[in-house]
């Protein structure tokens, strides 16, 4: 048996926030997606637990079948993994992003999209100088500065580590940080960090505003008529988790991943999947769709199942952009799905699922948690010709599933689990 998962991450939406319920889901022209629908199953989950943070971390561990409630600790340390950065028992990771703030507004959460290597450059030269401007000021000493290392991803993504030990343990569970996403054009004042080790992550974030004021790379980025980086954002921080590798939840399953995004690879390989290098992706509207469809379609020799994770609709609802999210699904309609089902059809069993994570809401240009619509086809698959593959359609179906990380149990349990 074959199996492709495809995500378009945080495509669905509210109707309601719609004239005439017209959601870009519903708007798009996916005729792909749709004859899928069509000749398989649409269904709903609800992958994120009410009382957990509506993120692409929660959620898609939910989706890939692992309960969030027990196996979730933290965006970052899935990143960190990601990176390939070792975490020791007491090491805390914090996700860093590169953002943009005037008078305490979130004017860009990513920066401007600024690239990989204008970050990298801002945080090689400043990161061992931002720590040290804190635990000066805390009169702590060069090893508690030791102690705060800084890592460069990609563009606006990047991380902070805390090596701690079991005497040092500036964080705990219920140290509260919030995603910058959540706040565009936003007063941040609600979302800074409370609790256990609040101080020493404002202290940083202070010190990365001062050391980036006049800093070449954003002088250079602001002569250019680009949002320059004023700071970093200190969120996401955890422990690393345990996983049980996906295939010994599903013996036989030996799965991989294509994603621009480190949290997606972090996850794939804590799962023990290996990623497919792809070139031109990018985890913007801009990423290289047909290069996503023709490397899916081409790892199916070698994996028994392919995840395929498309980050732009997720970008685009971040802008409250209603056309680029419309045009990021027919992307992913034209140019990823039809070379994944051709390759799939190949094969004498096969099935597919497509989901996303979460809903990502355009008009909060946020994440929200709520119910996401799905579509599982395959040579197996019994057709219930639902309708088209839109949240209208998903909420009347019979297939409906409150916890959402038994969906995978479902999709790879066969026919039988489908009757």
């Amino acid at each position: 048996m074959k199996y492709a998962i495809i995500i378009p991450d945080g495509c669905a939406d509210h109707p309601d926030d719609f004239f005439d319920q017209m959601t870009p889901l519903r708007t798009a022209k996916i005729p792909n997606m749709d004859a899928l629908a069509k000749s398989g199953i649409v269904g709903q989950s609800q992958n994120v637990p009410p009382e957990l943070p509506p993120g692409s971390d929660v959620a898609t561990l939910s989706l890939l079948g692992y309960n969030p409630r027990e196996t979730y600790t933290g965006r970052a340390p899935l990143e960190a993994v990601a990176q390939g950065i070792p975490l020791g028992e007491h090491d805390w990771a914090v996700r860093c992003n590169l953002v943009t703030m005037t008078d305490n507004i979130m004017r860009s959460f990513t920066a401007g999209h600024i690239t990989s290597e204008e970050a990298a450059t801002l945080l090689n030269s400043t990161g061992r100088e931002i720590a040290n401007a804190v635990c000066h000021k805390r009169n702590a000493t060069a090893d508690k500065a030791d102690k705060v290392e800084f890592f460069p991803g990609v563009s606006y993504r990047n991380l902070m580590l805390y090596h701690g030990s079991a005497e040092d343990s500036p964080f705990d569970t219920a140290t509260q940080t919030s995603p910058p996403h959540d706040y565009s054009d936003q007063d941040v004042t609600p979302a800074l960090p409370r609790g256990k080790g609040s101080d020493l992550l404002l202290a940083l974030m202070k010190a990365s505003e001062r050391l980036f004021a006049d800093h070449p790379v954003n002088r250079k980025r602001i002569e250019s008529g680009k949002h320059p980086a004023t700071q970093c954002w200190l969120w996401g921080l955890g422990k690393r988790p345990n996983l049980i590798p996906f295939a010994e939840r599903f013996p036989g399953v030996r799965g991989a991943m294509i994603s621009a995004v480190d949290l997606l690879v972090g996850i794939a390989s804590l799962l023990e999947w290996d990623r497919v290098q792809t070139p031109g992706i990018t985890g913007y509207v801009d990423t290289d769709y047909n290069a996503k469809g023709k490397y899916a379609a081409a790892a199916l020799d070698k994996y028994d199942l392919i995840c395929v994770h498309v980050e732009a609709p997720d970008e685009a609802s971040h802008e409250g952009s209603f056309e680029k999210k419309v045009q990021a699904l027919q992307d992913i309609d034209a140019k990823v799905v039809p070379p994944i089902v051709e390759k799939l059809q190949s094969f004498d069993e096969w099935r597919i699922l497509i989901s996303p994570d979460h809903p990502t809401q355009i008009s909060t240009k946020t994440h929200s948690h709520g119910a996401v619509p799905w579509i599982v086809a395959g040579n197996d698959v019994p057709p219930q010709h639902a309708g088209d593959y839109d949240e209208l359609t998903a909420a009347q179906s019979p297939y409906q599933f409150p916890f959402g990380w038994e969906l995978m149990n479902w999709f790879i349990a066969g026919k039988e689990g489908m009757l």
